[in-house]
């Protein structure tokens, strides 16, 4: 039994970080959905940050924002932040780890299509026009990759709902859960 046990978990300890990779990047939730604007910078009154900021404080480029559907997430000092909610320290890592960007003290803004594919980045100083410009570029390709992520969904639910009315004669009884096996001792 103490063999299994620590087979178990050497298992465990070697596979769980692998898993956990998958797919633990915050940018997942908005893959199809939004255009994720990230900036990386050493500090908060970092000039590139500050004058984004700025920018995006005025409603003319804030409508711009919302309308090119942008989320706008911010690692500033190592603290994250998603549209100016806290992200935890494991998203943070999780955000910049999926990012790929090796080692740097620079400011950096990428903006990610919603393939989740890098379409910009930037490492100079940027205006909020310039990124408008790249997403504005963008719509075609990604119109199909949005038909062809919801194609999908769209296709299941009638056929979900068939299977539903077929079922909602029957009166059953739900399964009662079977035994686990027993397992021999050592």
């Amino acid at each position: 039994m103490l063999i299994r046990s620590l087979t178990l978990a050497t298992l465990l300890a070697i596979a769980g970080p692998l898993f956990a990779a998958d797919g633990d990047s915050p940018l997942d939730m908005d893959k199809g959905r939004a255009r994720p604007l990230i900036v990386i910078a050493p500090s908060t009154v970092d000039p590139i940050w500050v004058s984004l900021k700025k920018s995006l404080e005025e409603p003319a480029n804030r409508k711009g924002f919302t309308d090119r559907n942008m989320v706008l997430y911010s690692v500033l000092n190592l603290m994250g932040q998603r549209d100016g909610k806290d992200l935890g320290p494991q998203d943070t890592a999780a955000l910049i780890r999926s990012l790929k960007l090796g080692a740097g003290a620079k400011t950096k803004v990428i903006l990610v299509g919603k393939d989740g594919e890098k379409k910009l980045e930037q490492s100079d100083a940027i205006k909020l026009d310039e990124i408008f410009s790249a997403v504005d570029q963008l719509p075609a390709a990604e119109k199909e990759f949005t038909a062809t992520v919801a194609a999908p969904v769209a296709e299941a639910e009638p056929a979900a709902k068939g299977a539903k009315g077929a079922k909602a004669g029957k009166n059953s009884k739900p399964a009662k859960p079977s035994k686990p096996p027993e397992m021999p001792d050592d």
